[in-house]
């Protein structure tokens, strides 16, 4: 039985962004399971729901790819919004690397947000993609240019976590007991 937690501020947003086979999905999963009335919300869903036109996602975004990434972001944050309207602390997961990360931030400016980093080491997340039925990169180098853009690109928003050796569970609790340093906005630091 999963043992749930209180937050601070129910209901908020946790925002888990990372690089693709980073541990995102199964980390905010099992960080919602721990929150009594949450969500879990994946924003790669509103890119799959494009049926016809759909960009292809990559390290090199076509400005229709960029078009509609932005598009995905705004969309999940209104749903997220919506959710927590009705009282659902959300986790929003996605990739959202560089300026888009501060760009997202932006969107959640009036709600109690928590964004989480997941950085494990590059090595680290060759070996989950290698483990994994879903492939997200072309090749090893192709994951050394998403790390690059991760560490000297992205801002450094809320709580970064070095997961390379952490197991998931490991990742939730870190998580929890440093909300205060993943806290970036809110009614009370806005």
């Amino acid at each position: 039985m999963t043992t749930h937690v209180s937050l601070p501020d129910p209901p908020s947003m946790f925002l888990i962004t990372g690089l693709m086979a980073a541990g995102k999905s199964t980390v905010a999963q099992r960080l919602a399971e721990r929150l009594p009335r949450s969500v879990h919300l994946r924003g790669d869903v509103f890119r799959r729901m494009i049926v016809s036109g759909r960009a292809e996602m990559g390290f090199e975004l076509s400005g229709e790819a960029e078009r509609q990434l932005r598009l995905r972001y705004r969309i999940a944050a209104a749903a997220a919004d919506l959710y927590l309207q009705a009282g659902f602390t959300v986790v929003h997961q996605d990739i959202i690397l560089g300026s888009g990360l501060a760009e997202v931030v932006r969107c959640y400016a009036h709600r109690p947000l928590h964004v989480v980093v997941l950085c494990p080491r590059p090595a680290v997340v060759a070996a989950r993609e290698a483990g994994r039925a879903k492939r997200g990169y072309q090749d090893a180098s192709a994951i050394l240019d998403f790390d690059r853009v991760l560490r000297e690109e992205t801002p450094r928003l809320g709580l970064w976590l070095d997961t390379s050796d952490l197991t998931v569970e490991e990742t939730v609790d870190e998580i929890l007991a440093r909300l205060s340093d993943a806290r970036v906005n809110g009614a009370d630091n806005t």
